[in-house]
């Protein structure tokens, strides 16, 4: 009889990392940043073995703290902190003691105290990660932070740029629709421009204002001057759940201006990848057709996602001031 395979062991054995939360990306440098997308390619070899676990936190417990509702990183989350060996707990506002009054840092310390290691918190409001990452001794892992960052988010594309172009320095990307509510838009800007791309972000004027130019992009109010020219599309759903007033006619009129639909992508380099971080809009910010093309890289940023996250448990476990036993 055969023996039985023995578990992977960690791809990186002493990662020169010293943060022990993730709570935005503008605080990473270019070094930072390198380190967490080689360590991610290194899990994601590990995730095409057989035995995909690896017990890198066996031991340790996540925590997801889902104030806001998720189905893609809440579950991308579970997933990487259960093939790194962890116990995982899900706890939405709706059953936490939040719907009781407790205060957010009330909850999170009593999470604490019963040896959450991890907490991977999204949150409405913008710095409640930062909020909570200076309070708690367990590691803070910002899930998307009201229309503040999305850090993880912004790691997975530049991630899966690089891995299908090769490198991200010298390209241009597009950041297309509602930059304004974003988070993942200023993630994107500062992964991007930290690694050495070009950036040029496209909108309605309401939701892309040149007030952004002061971050170092460009910004265009014309989709069709700018398609020959990226390497790279990524496009964003309107944020309909942050706005408070109307931004644009209608959805039929901002397809019709900004929508990414099979004549528009023609204009596109042959080789140039079409993104999107979800939830589709299907017939709004992009065609069907061209959501399952062959340019199209959103499943695998899906995919990509995973080794990401993996990869910042691990590293912020990592760097985590050790418990009072």
């Amino acid at each position: 009889m055969s023996a039985k395979p023995k578990a992977a062991s960690p791809p990186l054995a002493a990662p020169a990392w010293t943060r022990k939360d993730l709570v935005a990306i503008r605080d990473l440098s270019p070094e930072e940043l390198t380190l967490v997308l080689d360590t991610a390619a290194a899990f994601k070899e590990v995730s095409a073995r057989e035995i995909k676990k690896v017990p890198s936190l066996r031991g340790k417990t996540l925590v997801n703290f889902f104030v806001e509702p998720s189905t893609r990183t809440r579950t991308s989350f579970e997933l990487a902190a259960f093939r790194l060996s962890a116990d995982v707990v899900n706890i939405s506002a709706t059953t936490s003691s939040l719907s009781k009054g407790e205060t957010l840092k009330d909850t999170a310390r009593n999470l604490e105290a019963l040896h959450a290691d991890i907490i991977v918190l999204r949150h409405s409001s913008a710095g409640a990660p930062l909020f909570l990452s200076q309070r708690l001794d367990s590691s803070v892992i910002n899930a998307g932070d009201g229309a503040h960052e999305h850090p993880t988010q912004a790691l997975l594309d530049v991630f899966t740029i690089r891995e299908r172009l090769g490198r991200v320095a010298g390209l241009h990307v597009a950041i297309v629709g509602d930059i304004l509510f974003s988070r993942v838009a200023r993630s994107d800007i500062f992964a991007l421009l930290k690694l050495g791309a070009k950036v040029t972000l496209v909108g309605p004027s309401t939701l892309a204002p040149r007030e952004f130019e002061k971050l170092g992009v460009r910004v265009t109010h014309d989709i069709d001057s700018i398609l020959p020219e990226v390497d790279v599309v990524n496009l964003l759903r309107i944020q309909h759940e942050r706005q408070r007033r109307e931004y644009f006619p209608s959805l039929g009129e901002y397809t019709s201006f900004f929508g990414l639909t099979r004549e528009r992508a023609e204009r596109l380099k042959p080789d140039a990848l079409i993104m999107h971080p979800g939830p589709i809009n299907r017939g709004v910010e992009i065609d069907s057709e061209i959501a399952d093309s062959a340019r199209s890289v959103i499943l695998d940023q899906v995919t990509n996602g995973l080794a990401v996250r993996m990869a910042v448990l691990y590293l912020c476990a990592g760097a985590a001031r050790p418990k009072p036993s």
